[in-house]
């Protein structure tokens, strides 16, 4: 495609006429391939660029025009305005998730209390989003995660190094088994299995088995089991329901994102478990989007 050294702005031009994406894009895979943010691009439109770096921003151009998302070609995405490290071992984050972390954030401010550590566990945590910013936004929170990848696991790890959340403990596991697996908390415990929590939240893998979202978009290059269950979609909310019973401090709550169509479903699933106040929730677009399920104070 671009394959000698160019002025950056003629670049861009070549870059834009072969292939058609958006300018925004452009600008990004080349700061992504020169290390020339946004501002260096501008001053240095008439500068040529080595070899090397034309290189390295055609071969990101190309794994962007067979679909691969911008958040994997760039290594990061920002999540309540902080950079987290994503690939493809992960689930990209989305915007609807920040508005899970705002709902958890809100149930939260009502379970502060003297002398009792708050505690909440994000089940199949992925990249670490929604367990390290509640743990960056409430400092006093004793943050747990847990993860059925181990690769998925390392990335959540490496985030909460780089963002300096230091007390997010992660776990492997299936949904909470993982509690059942984990080395004891501490000598008054005989096992992480007889944690509770003021709060679980999840945003579980929620796409029916040959649901064809699956095959568009950014989804064809995310982890399959971030994405479904290989069921019916509502496989891991049937289990959550069962499973945090026991893991439930009086008047704690499981938290849920789930799909624009199954609401109605997770709600009927928490209120014949036994939750005793089950509440649907819409997102900023008006669709329905979150459950939370309390137990009775």
């Amino acid at each position: 495609m671009l394959s000698k050294p160019l002025s950056l702005n003629a670049l861009l031009r070549q870059a834009a006429a072969q292939t058609q994406l958006p300018p925004l894009e452009l600008r990004m895979l080349l700061e992504k391939a020169s290390g020339l943010n946004a501002v260096a691009q501008l001053s240095q439109r008439d500068e040529l660029l080595s070899a090397c770096v034309v290189q390295q921003f055609e071969a990101l151009l190309s794994r962007r025009q067979a679909g691969v998302p911008m958040a994997y070609l760039m290594g990061h995405k920002e999540f309540f305005s902080r950079p987290f490290v994503v690939d493809e071992r992960v689930l990209i984050p989305r915007p609807e998730t920040e508005e899970l972390v705002e709902l958890a954030l809100e149930f939260l401010q009502t379970r502060t209390r003297s002398q009792v550590l708050t505690r909440v566990l994000d089940v199949g945590t992925g990249s670490g989003a929604i367990a390290i910013t509640l743990a960056l936004e409430c400092p006093l929170l004793s943050v747990y995660a847990t993860d059925i990848s181990a690769q998925a696991l390392e990335v959540a790890a490496r985030n909460a190094q780089l963002l300096g959340a230091k007390d997010v403990r992660f776990l492997q596991g299936d949904l909470l088994a993982a509690l059942r697996s984990a080395a004891p908390e501490s000598p008054e415990l005989l096992s992480l299995e007889l944690l509770t929590f003021d709060l679980i939240v999840s945003n579980p893998p929620y796409i029916a088995a040959g649901d064809p979202h699956l095959e568009q978009g950014d989804l064809r290059f995310e982890p399959a089991v971030a994405l479904t269950d290989h069921a019916d979609g509502l496989s891991h909310y049937r289990r959550l329901a069962a499973q945090a019973l026991a893991h439930l401090r009086p008047g704690g709550a499981v938290l849920v994102e789930h799909g624009y169509n199954q609401q109605e479903a997770v709600v009927g699933l928490f209120e014949e478990t036994g939750f005793a106040r089950v509440q649907g929730m819409a997102d900023l677009a008006g669709l329905p989007r979150f459950v939370l399920a309390r137990l009775p104070a």
